[in-house]
């Protein structure tokens, strides 16, 4: 039998050979069919496992918020006068300059206003000059007693009233000129002017609702983030038990389309208040915007690194598995060459891996692959993972009972 088997397996036969007692000796099942494995399920000895060594490192904790973005100055082009709009000094849409004439009110009468209010200071320096010359001639004769005392006395009264006169129209002459400056409305902030809600011709006000156009700077520009207060809270106390180191607090956004942004931003401070209809708390976050690309109101989503924790273990996401109740656990390489189950505490992911807290120490060689059926307390022969399987080519007794399978199945 031995004979035939030999001579028949050319270098073709000789390959399938090769492949089929490799699959039949991983199987773990005899001629019949059957088990032969121990407490690993394994049929010729230890299960082959591969595994990989992990080591505390410091592992940053990543937030994925949403956020929308916010202009970083916004002004309202407002009028502080009443009157007809004259002319129109900006194209709608362009980038605009701080002082910048943006709308000319027709300035008649706050013109006529100002000269009114000039000439009632010259008036009033002139009674002034008059009630002074007049009391200084009556202070000699006072003196002499060619006049009563109180002809003087009334005399600088009507001086004093003269000079505070004076100041009154000074000030209404202000006012006039301030009024008259405002005829022509200036740009407030510098940046991106919108749309003109009113046309040359419109009467507008002081006091009218609309503003006559609204002024956005949009380099710098603001992100406002939302997280939830419960997230912060936990963020604060884990800070404050030294279990996390705080980081530096650099964003990168993800755009409405999935697109990164490209250019990395970051975290100006959290509001001290929590929302009550929402329960949560804003984060602002500023990023520069050189090509306006991000345009107020738009939804992101930020992500950055609040914290920094300490002595985490990074763990392929393959080696750990939940029961029922969501207990995290894993299987290690035990001193006598067993498989050693070890439940774990591990609450978020990073990439492709777990973030370890709890339930590992350094230097364990954590299996990640080989975990079909694996036990606890399974013999196993461990290699690092990845490792290229060897095969052997089959033994004497494994081609004679395939030949005899052939031959039966014949």
């Amino acid at each position: 039998m031995v004979r035939r088997v030999r001579a028949a397996a050319g270098p073709a036969g000789a390959a399938a050979l090769l492949a089929l007692a490799a699959c039949s000796g991983g199987s773990g099942e005899d001629g019949q069919g059957k088990s032969k494995g121990g407490p690993g399920g394994a049929g010729n000895g230890p299960v082959q496992v591969g595994f990989v060594v992990v080591q505390p490192t410091a592992v940053p904790t990543i937030s994925d918020l949403p956020g929308r973005t916010v202009a970083f100055e916004s002004s309202q082009v407002r009028p502080q006068i009443t009157g007809v709009i004259q002319k129109r000094f900006f194209t709608e849409g362009a980038l605009v300059k701080r002082g910048q004439p943006l709308y000319q009110i027709d300035p008649s009468l706050y013109r006529a206003a100002a000269n009114q209010a000039s000439a009632n200071v010259a008036n009033a320096q002139a009674t002034f000059a008059a009630a002074k010359t007049r009391a200084d001639r009556y202070k000699p004769l006072a003196d002499m007693e060619a006049i009563s005392a109180q002809d003087y006395t009334d005399a600088v009264a009507t001086q004093r009233q003269a000079a505070a006169s004076i100041d009154v129209n000074r000030a209404q002459l202000d006012t006039a000129r301030v009024n008259l400056r405002f005829t022509t409305v200036p740009a407030p902030i510098t940046g991106r002017i919108g749309r003109s809600l009113f046309t040359v011709g419109a009467l507008v006000s002081a006091t009218q609702a609309d503003p006559l156009a609204t002024i956005q700077q949009l380099d710098p520009i603001f992100v406002d983030i939302q997280q939830s207060s419960a997230n912060l809270l936990a963020l604060r106390r884990a800070l404050a038990s030294g279990g996390a180191a705080p980081a530096r607090a650099e964003v990168t956004l993800k755009l409405e389309d999935g697109t990164d942004y490209g250019i990395k931003g970051t975290v100006e401070f959290a509001e001290v208040v929590v929302d009550p209809t929402t329960g949560t708390v804003t984060l602002r976050a500023r990023f520069p915007n050189p090509q306006s690309l991000l345009l107020p109101g738009m939804f992101v989503r930020a992500q950055f690194a609040q914290s920094i924790q300490n002595n985490a273990f990074l763990v392929p996401q393959a080696a750990i598995s939940r029961d029922a109740k969501g207990a995290a656990s894993l299987f290690v390489v035990g001193a006598d060459n067993k498989a050693v189950q070890r439940t774990i505490q591990a609450d978020r992911t990073q990439g492709a891996y777990w973030v370890v807290t709890g339930g590992l120490r350094p230097g364990d060689k954590v299996i990640t692959q080989g975990l079909a059926n694996l036990r606890p307390g399974a013999a196993i022969t461990a290699v690092p993972a990845n490792a290229p399987q060897p095969v052997k080519a089959p033994s004497a007794e494994q081609m004679e009972k395939m030949q005899a399978g052939k031959s039966k199945a014949g």
